[in-house]
């Protein structure tokens, strides 16, 4: 027999259904929304490394694993009116970006929502203004940095040989492309200025030297003999075939990239006069505007200037005071400071490296295991001669994201002659700084399937906030290794830490003033003489450093100092385990926070910030630790910040 539903049984039935079918939206909504975020994280990736070859080469090791072909990538030459189509772009992102409900995604994507998000609106602060970047600064220009990455450019096939003289035989449309930018400059009254633009003449004179390469002593030319050899040597390339390859390599450095080098300096010299001689931002139409956006952008703190400048200005107060009394105490400090004596045990670069790698288990956590589990190398070069005047005293080479087990840094000689600058540099590129760091990232992001937007997306203030961090406290790793044999190393390393400080605090100030106040040279030199610093000609090449590198100097520091801040908030967050008082020298503390930072950087400091106090949550007990040496034995982020060299401020002071 047939029965009916009873009006209780229809409501019961009714109520499942709408229960059901609202778990179902919900279901399918979260669904959705993940698949379009992923969707577009994966193309925002894709079309970002393709961008440019030589980028794409450094980051990815296997494109085919991308579905990418690298000999059909091609440089970027700029096209006339094109400088607003980044905004443009950026625009077009954020539109497609915001069509994706945050709600609706898992927790990992939402973090990586507000990431992108915030990225992509800093980085829209700047392109508002689009001739106010400078492609071509002396420092960290086009010009000189093409040599050192065609230099190191891996070629581990003959497919990559290949590509790689490909990309030689683009130069001279891409610096057409850059000079065609420099006129739109000009014509807009933004120009560099004439000290600036002869810097870069005379660099692209000297980077591709005719008598070098004429009798086959350039470094390009000896560098790309030697990669050739070892696929040579390694049977993976016919003698023959490297013959030839040199050949047409040497042909096309002496018919295309020297005359490339040279029209582009010739091009420059026809512009000049047509800039401001005033060297800050601030001395341009929107200069200031810029100023902060590129502040957000490159230094990824969300604070005011003025509060910046508060913030720079207790820190190098602490510093100057602490200086004073420490020299005090000590009078023969000074002397010391200007021998510079080598006090730490001889060690070639590679035992400091090493000897940092296996000293830092205690505070800092081991590297999780990748696929294969695979063993992380690491070698140190020296930049050849020639180079040394336009490179970084040090710079790691990033590894691509698909094969970060071969590690590349490379030393300057001419800045890291003296133990205790080699030590705390090597701390600041390797261990525990940009190697560590990159690798740790990267293996932890592949170990959570964590999408690899930020190989694409450059944090530089935390990138270089955390070299610097480590690089400070490598000075407290270097009193231990000398104090027994030196007692007075602890003073001394203590001075020059606190030096170093306060120098990058007064360089980060000096940079504000330049590009936000507007200083002039004797504005600086003015400042600078009342703290006893009276050497013209270095504050004459420091203004002109920091005009032509705006932020670089903020980049690292205020990188720090947000660092700093963070560490103060983590210990209030976490004094249920600990006194705050006691925190900051605690190892306990030190391993969670460094976890957390590794964990959650590359990142901007107000998404760090907002993080942690998330994290704090989740990570109720610390992690069980694992032996920092077993966990390795089984297992161009670049320190410009040392770029500008002067004697040390304290062994010019004149203390009262």
């Amino acid at each position: 027999m047939k029965r009916s539903l009873s009006f209780w049984q229809w409501g019961l039935t009714l109520a499942l259904f709408t229960f059901l079918s609202i778990l179902t939206l919900h279901w399918y909504g979260h669904t959705h929304q993940d698949a379009k975020f992923s969707a577009f994280a994966k193309d925002f990736f894709l079309e970002e490394v393709q961008a440019n070859p030589i980028h794409f080469h450094y980051t990815i090791d296997n494109p085919s694993a991308y579905g990418i072909d690298e000999s059909s990538l091609t440089l970027p030459v700029y096209q006339a009116g094109a400088a607003a189509n980044d905004s443009y772009a950026l625009t077009l992102a954020m539109e497609r970006l915001h069509a994706i409900d945050p709600e609706g995604l898992n927790e990992e994507n939402r973090e990586l929502y507000d990431l992108l998000d915030s990225y992509l609106a800093a980085a829209a602060g700047t392109a508002a203004y689009p001739y106010l970047s400078e492609p071509l600064s002396p420092s960290s220009g086009v010009a000189s940095e093409l040599p050192i990455l065609f230099s190191e450019y891996r070629l581990d096939d003959e497919a990559d040989i290949k590509n790689y003289l490909s990309i030689l035989n683009q130069i001279p449309a891409y610096f057409d492309g850059l000079l065609l930018y420099e006129h739109e400059k000009a014509q807009a009254g933004l120009f560099m200025s004439d000290k600036t633009a002869d810097r870069v003449i005379a660099q692209c004179a000297d980077l591709l030297d005719p008598d070098s390469l004429e009798d086959g002593t350039h470094f390009l030319e000896v560098t790309f003999r030697d990669r050739l050899q070892r696929l040579v040597d390694e049977n993976i390339l016919a003698a023959d075939k490297a013959d030839y390859y040199i050949s047409e390599h040497d042909r096309l450095l002496t018919t295309l990239i020297a005359p490339a080098y040279d029209r582009l300096a010739d091009g420059l010299t026809l512009l000049k006069g047509s800039g401001k001689e005033t060297c800050g931002l601030a001395g341009q139409e929107n200069g200031r505007e810029y100023y902060k956006a590129l502040v957000r952008l490159r230094t990824g703190s969300y604070r005011d200037i003025s509060e910046i400048k508060q913030l720079l200005a207790r820190d190098l107060r602490f510093n100057y005071e602490s200086l004073v009394t420490l020299l005090a105490a000590n009078p023969g400090l000074k002397t010391m400071i200007a021998e510079s004596p080598s006090l730490l045990p001889e060690m070639t670069p590679e035992e400091i490296l090493s000897n940092l790698q296996s000293e830092i288990g205690e505070e800092y956590p081991p590297i999780p295991a990748g696929n294969g589990n695979a063993p992380i190398r690491s070698t140190i070069k020296y930049v050849d001669e020639s180079l040394e005047a336009y490179s970084a005293p040090a710079f790691y080479m990033m590894p691509p994201i698909d094969n970060i087990c071969e590690n590349l840094i490379c030393l300057n000689g001419r800045d890291t002659q003296d133990d205790l600058a080699l030590y705390t540099t090597l701390a600041h590129e390797g261990y525990p700084g940009h190697l560590y760091q990159t690798v740790y990232s990267k293996r932890y992001q592949e170990q959570e399937n964590i999408l690899p937007l930020g190989s694409v997306l450059y944090y530089g203030g935390f990138v270089e906030g955390w070299a610097m961090y480590v690089e400070l406290a490598s000075y407290d790793r270097a009193i231990e290794l000398a104090k027994e044999a030196h007692p007075e190393a602890a003073a001394y390393y203590q001075v020059c830490r606190l030096d170093r400080q306060f120098r990058l605090g007064l360089y980060s100030l000096l940079d504000i003033a330049i590009h936000y106040d507007n200083a002039s040279f004797e504005d600086v030199q003015k400042l600078c003489y009342s703290l006893g610093i009276t050497d013209s000609a270095g504050l004459l090449s420091l203004y002109q450093y920091i005009a032509e590198e705006p932020c670089n100097y903020l980049k690292y520091y205020l990188g720090y100092l947000e660092i700093l801040e963070l560490k103060r908030q983590a210990a209030v967050l976490w004094s249920d385990t600990a006194p705050v008082t006691a925190t900051y020298d605690d190892t306990d503390f030190l391993y969670r926070f460094h976890t957390f930072l590794l964990q959650n950087g590359p990142a901007d400091y107000r998404t760090l910030a907002k993080r942690l106090a998330l994290w704090e949550s989740q990570d109720t007990s610390l992690k069980k630790r694992v032996s920092f040496d077993s966990a390795f034995s089984s297992a161009c982020c670049s320190s410009s910040v040392r770029s500008f060299k002067t004697a040390s401020i304290i062994s010019s002071w004149n203390l009262r």
